[in-house]
């Protein structure tokens, strides 16, 4: 099937989920001069994509009925199989010949469903999770991990070089989804790496701004350390990227990570840490509130450290 060209000015966008990351990630789009018709389930998280020119649609359904590509960003596999397959769900407003970009971290056999039932109905399907967190989108240098034929890819490009800065087609359909779980392994142990550096740092009594001078340079250094290491000293845990929703990725990686025989002791880990971490009260919080975690089962109170 011939893909349509995309381009601004022409092609019609839909954007579904307008939260840390996708009313950032929607917002390049309309500035890039793309008509787009948008859903939230909250429409006053909505309301900045809005007031710059974006119309709203009442359900994913009406937003896949006015647009040519509709992008999904939204938090759980059950919330992308509610807007893209259910009743009231992009699929069944997308008419032949339109596109289904599911740029949510989710599972990859459902991404592998979706293509399949969008391509019953002659619609594309492409599964596009990203990495970057709130800096990566509203900077629009997001990692996009890109599933589905290449031809379609191909033809997204305008909208993806809009969005981020690494674009890499990984593969058919699950892809994405795959290679977005390889990233969540290893942000999983790096992260309590970050945290029992700056731990161990505190408890010895050394200046943590000047610990990260010396080490975030170095072998030792992420983009975890550079980018939230300075969060986590300023006891700003505002979510790049919230916990409930990182738990989720590792029970997927976990899931696949069993499916296909594998033992990953260290993602264990970290998954049961953030389980704890969220049982603590902090599941709406950023991933590198982690640190809290730590300090208390070492009786520090972080957040009131002197």
């Amino acid at each position: 099937m011939a893909v349509a060209k995309i381009e601004p000015g022409k092609t019609r966008l839909g954007w579904i989920g307008t939260g840390v990351m996708g009313v950032s990630m929607c917002g390049h789009l309309l500035a890039k001069g793309f008509a787009c018709t948008v859903y939230n389930r909250s429409k006053a998280r909505a309301e900045s994509l809005l007031a710059k020119g974006a119309k709203w649609a009442d359900s994913p359904k009406g937003v896949a009925e006015q647009s040519d590509v509709i992008f999904t960003i939204v938090g759980f596999p059950s919330d992308v199989r509610e807007v893209t397959l259910g009743a009231s769900g992009t699929l069944a407003g997308a008419k032949a010949g339109s596109i289904l970009v599911d740029m949510t971290t989710s599972e990859p056999s459902l991404a592998v469903e979706i293509y399949e039932a969008a391509k019953a109905k002659g619609v594309q399907s492409v599964d596009a999770p990203v990495s970057g967190g709130d800096i990566g989108a509203k900077e629009a240098r997001l990692s996009i991990m890109i599933g589905g034929d290449k031809e379609v890819v191909d033809a997204l490009q305008p909208c993806w070089e809009t969005m981020g800065k690494t674009i890499i087609h990984q593969g058919g359909p699950g892809a994405g989804q795959h290679t977005k779980m390889a990233n969540q392994i290893l942000i999983a142990s790096n992260m309590i790496g970050v945290c029992e550096s700056l731990l161990y740092a505190y408890r010895s009594g050394l200046d943590l701004n000047t610990v990260m001078m010396s080490v975030s340079p170095g072998a030792a250094g992420s983009w975890s350390l550079s980018n939230l290491g300075p969060r986590i000293i300023a006891n700003n845990f505002d979510p790049g990227f919230v916990v409930e929703h990182f738990i989720k990725d590792m029970g997927i990686a976990l899931q696949e990570s069993r499916r296909m025989g594998l033992s990953m002791p260290g993602l264990a880990l970290a998954n049961q840490l953030y389980i704890s971490l969220a049982a603590q009260g902090y599941g709406r919080h950023g991933t590198h509130a982690l640190e809290v975690a730590l300090a208390n089962m070492a009786g520090i109170d972080w957040k009131n450290r002197k």
